[in-house]
């Protein structure tokens, strides 16, 4: 897989590291160290993804994500110091196709990369794929002829992924959902069956992974 990739960073050492990763992969990089010409530059040339920090001088990346998804659906990875603005940003709905919480490690952003061009790309052929179903009367998946019972927490946080594949919902939004009295338990309750959902699924596809966590933000369906 290959393409050409914007990356939107003032840190000039981190954006050279970035770059010099993707050309090792095979992907052409353009650099740009501001926001304020950010739009100028995607008038005259298109991109295949964009690497978009949030923070940056002239035009901020919140700014220009909206902007971008005004007019163009270029796929965006937003990047960010802080982990706190994650949930901000999911809660803005901005359109972007994935999150990264620096210090990230290079290798990281390269998969991440390559997974939304990946699930961007796909075009459909000839047969379709089987889809993951659930029978919620008897709290069962099935995928193809495997199926596999759910507890009843798991078939919820499934149904709740399910309904807005590639949404990244956070541990507080999924605990919201399957917790409506709103009882006090740990984040990590969350992960906890999402480490079990996730099993389970495993025995159905084991090459294929339907809940992905996203670093620093929360789960999301694929």
């Amino acid at each position: 897989m290959s393409g050409h990739i914007l990356i939107v960073e003032d840190e000039t050492k981190l954006a050279t590291v970035l770059r010099d990763y993707l050309m090792r992969d095979g992907y052409s990089v353009s650099l740009l160290d501001r926001g304020d010409g950010v739009l100028d530059w995607l008038s005259r040339e298109t991109p295949d993804l964009i690497l978009l920090d949030l923070m940056l001088p002239g035009t901020d990346g919140l700014s220009l994500c909206r902007a971008i998804r005004s007019t163009q659906q270029t796929p965006i990875i937003m990047t960010t110091a802080r982990v706190e603005e994650i949930d901000r940003l999911l809660g803005l709905e901005l359109g972007a196709d994935d999150y990264i919480c620096k210090p990230f490690s290079p290798r990281e952003v390269v998969a991440r990369v390559k997974a939304v061009l990946r699930r961007t790309r796909q075009m459909p052929d000839s047969t379709p794929e089987p889809q993951l179903q659930l029978a919620e009367n008897s709290n069962r998946a099935r995928f193809g002829d495997r199926d596999t019972e759910l507890t009843a927490i798991e078939m919820r946080l499934l149904q709740l992924l399910m309904k807005q594949p590639g949404r990244i919902f956070t541990r507080n939004q999924l605990m919201d959902d399957i917790y409506p009295d709103r009882r006090l338990v740990s984040d990590r309750t969350i992960d906890s069956h999402i480490k079990n959902l996730r099993r389970k699924l495993s025995t159905l596809a084991p090459d294929q992974e339907f809940v992905r966590s996203v670093y620093g933000a929360g789960y999301k369906f694929e």
